[in-house]
């Protein structure tokens, strides 16, 4: 029963799991000393016959602290496979009222979690996706896990707007409500501005925002080059009818002998300078 239950929890049990499962606390002692078991928090440990991973961490970091704890910010992005990229600190939340400290690759955020606002998830209590994506966002990489959220896990803006008015105030609240209202609608308004003062910047001349072609207007024209760049908002804000009519848009520009750039809002605020690189080639090429 001992090693279904570590095997189904990376390798990590609590004293009170445990003793549920039959384990007399003596007989806990007694793998520690043998160096079967590791203790890596308050009532926690690890059976260090397998290698520590990332899960095993986040849960024991998690579980150290109480009941009541959640695995938040990247960690909880993490676990509920919205990025990669497993946290170098594991950041936990916990109530405003409990004690003790965060130690060596933790950070404790103290506040309370309405019902709403959590999950468990294999076993983990963590918070909930639309939560984790607002907090994620403020973070390095936020913008493309919030951006993952929405494609893939099925959340709607709306939610992520329900969670961030109910959790004003908490750290990075300002850097989410910034990228809610992009998404909203002002994505592609916001990335053509930034766009323009890339490109003034860079000391890129030559070129016309909002210049027709034909029946079109181009978002941003070298005319000598022939080159057009259209900005999108982000990616899961396009719906299908939108889509097919951008693909059309470009490729009548194409067989007009024009060359067809296309960035997205998190290309130009998390890639600026590819995105300079690619104008640079093809005004170049031109």
């Amino acid at each position: 029963m001992i090693a279904n239950y570590l095997r189904r929890h990376d390798g990590v049990i609590t004293l009170a799991q445990a003793r549920n499962a039959g384990m007399s606390e003596h007989a806990v002692r007694r793998r520690v000393r043998s160096g079967q078991w590791r203790r890596c928090g308050t009532g926690v440990y690890f059976a260090d016959d397998r290698p520590y991973t990332a899960a095993a961490r986040i849960r024991a970091a998690v579980w150290s602290r109480g009941h009541l704890a959640a695995a938040s910010g990247l960690a909880a992005a993490w676990w509920l496979g919205l990025t990669k990229v497993d946290p170098r600190v594991v950041e936990v939340t916990v109530p405003r009222n409990s004690h003790g400290r965060a130690g060596p690759g933790v950070r404790l955020r103290r506040r309370d979690l309405c019902d709403d606002d959590v999950v468990e998830h294999r076993g983990l209590r963590v918070t909930a996706p639309a939560l984790t994506a607002l907090e994620a966002a403020a973070r390095a990489g936020g913008p493309a896990i919030m951006d993952t959220a929405l494609q893939r896990s099925g959340l709607r803006l709306a939610e992520l707007q329900r969670a961030h008015l109910r959790n004003r105030g908490r750290h990075g609240a300002v850097a989410a409500r910034r990228m809610l209202e992009a998404a909203a609608g002002g994505a592609r308004s916001e990335a053509e501005r930034r766009i323009v003062h890339l490109l003034r910047a860079a000391d890129i001349t030559g070129w016309k925002a909002n210049y027709p072609v034909g029946k079109y207007v181009v978002d941003i024209a070298f005319p000598a080059a022939r080159v057009a760049i259209e900005v999108d908002g982000w990616a899961f804000h396009s719906d299908p009818q939108a889509f097919q009519n951008d693909r059309n848009r470009q490729n009548k520009l194409s067989l007009n002998g024009w060359t067809v750039l296309r960035f997205t809002w998190l290309d130009i605020t998390q890639h600026p300078d590819n995105v300079l690189a690619e104008i640079h080639a093809a005004i170049s090429a031109r």
